[in-house]
């Protein structure tokens, strides 16, 4: 084997790497996140917990990936510890389908089906196909780096296996490999390849190409096997370091399975090899019989571990006992800032999600902070006010943990439609956090009101009625517009906003024709003043919110382009809708 060769393997290697990274990516990208929140979302029942496991580990190509995900599901308060257990028992199992892709480069055969199935077949015509998708078509083009990542990891795998092929006739090399067939030695190689790559998949992908050299036995595969699965938790303890001890306890259960799982079958196998003699140790491996030993071996584990998965529990639990500090840690801290969790920013598509489900929250607790502030001032209560302040810092708290989290998201790699809904929740989330601001200034008029004893006359206080029954309804109807993104709906918050200032208008000029005839005092006018502006504030931003989502369906328009636009090109049904509200709301 001269220096060439060995520059054709580095070569295949770099390329099987770096296809099964593009691979990966892609994956991610189409995925967009709704892999994860199904698997967030559905794993109560511990064998469903472990098919999703297994299925989302086998989309996504990495169980170290949905390990690392489940770990900051578990930090996040997402996922019960009892829960992670299930979904990293099926990740090892669903890890093992990029075994068997990469088993192809191993089929021998003449027929024309087995000649198609090799990668040297098919490869080429998917990158070149991936290649139209992406120089001809914006659509489509996450697909083609799936089929881009997929034809340059075949092609990678398949230069490495014909390279290391001439590796069976060097006695040294032989050699080598002998030592490795005594099993700590063997699962100690497998383990440290796993740990640095950080991918089972790959170190398996490795040992696949080693063994088309025809130098490799069963008796030095199978335990570099069982190191490699070992070697796998290494990220997760990485990704744990700096989490919680709920998160470091999911690690824990990793680790602890993968070394039982591989310590029982190990002593199992030599003990009865010890007896048997199993001849087939000695033969040549093949990529092929990689992968069946890698799936047996990680499904038997399975249906083994089942019935027992609550002794793993109490074990991480005796490695990392509870403590009441950090029950009362865990009371501390707001759900806000758990959800966003550093380590979901690797994967774009599902930090997303939990960027819309914490902003979500946040319009549900602005709404709540505007409708208690408002109820003040029919009846004044010292608690529900100090309930108004407690909310309006939490939302601060959302805005400030929302806003930072979604500036480092934006910086990652997103497709169009992500970087887009970013925007749209940045806007909003400022919306929404001046909204619980003026919920704090209505609070502030009601404590005026209260502690000076100061009331509205009856007309003012029928005006202000109606008024609040209109802002009630476009605040309600932006938080549904926002949370179900209906297009519909938004279209309707500019007229209800046409009427509120409508409502603005016609109650600050009936106040001006009582404080004429001395029907109320100049002091309950600034007051009423400050209420009603408040309002009227509180509908230009929910009409922000509304125009800020429909922009996201505009190409050519800005926002005040859009409100423009819609104005004149759908003059009459908005002047109809406007006028229709304009009589719902209508002043006694």
């Amino acid at each position: 084997m001269d220096i060439f060769s060995v520059l054709t393997m580095v070569g295949g290697l770099a390329l099987f790497l770096y296809g099964m990274d593009v691979l990966g990516d892609g994956l991610k990208k189409v995925s967009g996140g709704k892999l994860e929140i199904i698997l967030e979302k559905l794993t109560s029942n511990k064998l469903m917990a472990i098919l999703l496991g297994a299925g989302v580990t086998a989309v996504i190509q990495s169980s170290s990936a949905t390990t690392v995900m489940v770990i900051g599901f578990v930090n996040s308060g997402i996922m019960k510890l009892s829960q992670a257990v299930g979904v990293i028992l099926g990740a090892n199992v669903g890890t093992t389908v990029t075994a068997w892709l990469l088993s192809l480069t191993g089929l021998e055969g003449s027929s024309l089906v087995l000649q198609l199935l090799k990668p040297s077949s098919f490869s080429p015509i998917l990158a070149i196909v991936a290649v139209i998708i992406l120089s001809m078509s914006k659509k489509g083009k996450d697909v083609a780096t799936i089929m881009i990542g997929f034809a340059v990891l075949m092609i990678g795998m398949d230069t490495m296996s014909n390279a290391v092929k001439p590796l069976a006739e060097i006695p040294e090399f032989t050699n080598i490999l002998l030592m490795f067939s005594n099993p700590v030695l063997g699962m100690l190689i497998g383990l440290v390849l796993t740990a640095i790559m950080q991918s089972s998949s790959a170190s398996i992908g490795i040992l696949q190409a080693m063994c088309v050299s025809g130098a490799v036995s069963y008796s030095t595969a199978i335990p570099i096997i069982m190191g490699q699965n070992i070697g796998d938790c290494v990220a997760a303890l990485l990704s744990s370091a700096s989490a919680g001890r709920m998160a470091k306890r999911a690690a824990f259960v990793n680790l602890y399975y993968k070394i039982i799982k591989a310590a029982v079958f190990m002593a199992v196998f030599y003990a009865l090899n010890a007896f048997l003699h199993f001849a087939f140790l000695g033969k040549p491996a093949s990529a092929l019989g990689v992968a069946v030993i890698h799936t047996a071996f990680n499904v038997v584990s399975v249906i083994l571990i089942y019935p027992f998965t609550q002794v793993l529990e109490k074990l991480v639990y005796l490695t990392i006992p509870k403590s009441d500090a950090e029950n009362q840690a865990q009371e501390a801290v707001g759900r806000e800032i758990q959800i966003l969790d550093s380590r979901f920013l690797s994967r774009p598509g599902l930090a997303l999600e939990h960027c819309k489900n914490a902003a979500i929250d946040m319009a549900n607790l602005a709404r709540e902070s505007l409708f208690l502030s408002i109820q003040l001032l029919e009846s004044f209560d010292k608690k529900a006010a100090d309930k108004v302040i407690e909310l309006e810092e939490l939302v601060d708290n959302y805005e400030d943990e929302l806003g930072s989290y979604l500036v480092k998201l934006s910086s990652k790699h997103l497709t169009e439609k992500d970087s887009q809904e970013i925007s749209v929740l940045l806007h909003s989330i400022g919306d929404f956090e001046r909204i619980s601001d003026h919920a704090i200034n209505i609070m502030e008029s009601a404590e005026e009101m209260h502690e000076k004893k100061l009331y509205f006359s009856r007309k003012a206080e029928e005006e202000l009625k109606i008024f609040t029954e209109a802002i009630k309804d476009i605040v309600n109807t932006t938080v549904q517009v926002f949370q179900q993104e209906d297009l519909k709906l938004a279209a309707m918050v500019e007229p209800m906003e046409e009427a509120v200032d409508n409502l603005n208008s016609e109650i600050k000029k009936r106040h001006v024709k009582r404080l004429r005839k001395g029907k109320c005092t100049i002091e309950m006018g600034f007051v009423l003043s400050d209420i009603t502006t408040n309002y009227e504030r509180v509908s230009d931003h929910c009409s922000n919110i509304a125009l800020c989502l429909l922009q996201l369906n505009e190409e050519n328009f800005g926002t005040h382009g859009f409100q423009d636009s819609m104005s004149v090109k759908d003059n009459a049904a908005f002047t109809a809708e406007v006028n229709r509200l304009k009589e719902h709301y209508q002043l006694p």
